[in-house]
């Protein structure tokens, strides 16, 4: 909802691969869902990925395209995220994320000192 609102506005449709390593165990149909627990806070509906994806494992999300950052926004008073440049052998930020100082900067009934 915050990061990647295509979905639930657009109806856009991602795939998704495991990142972080290799799995050997049968293919299940996963399910990507964003940090709002909202019914349309979903970035992959469905895809076959290894059955023993779990906590902790890196699930990429290629192409997300060129708009996702941005419609990203602050709801529920979440910073917007950065955008990562990755190539073959370099990763590097292209924007850096947005911090709770920053978010709250603009907002006159908050002291930017304290933790929300």
């Amino acid at each position: 909802m915050s990061d990647n609102i295509r979905t639930a506005l657009y109806d856009a449709d991602y795939s998704c691969t495991l990142a972080n390593r290799n799995s050997s165990s049968d293919p299940a149909i996963v399910r990507v869902v964003g940090k709002h627990c909202e019914s349309g806070d979903i970035i992959v509906r469905d895809e076959y990925m290894g059955s023993d994806v779990s906590s902790g494992d890196l699930v990429a999300v290629p192409s997300t395209g060129a708009y996702c950052r941005s419609l990203a926004n602050n709801y529920n008073h979440l910073p917007k995220p950065g955008v990562l440049a990755v190539t073959a052998d370099k990763v590097e930020w292209i924007v850096t994320p947005e911090d709770y100082s920053q978010m709250l900067r603009s907002d006159p009934g908050m002291n930017v000192g304290e933790r929300v």
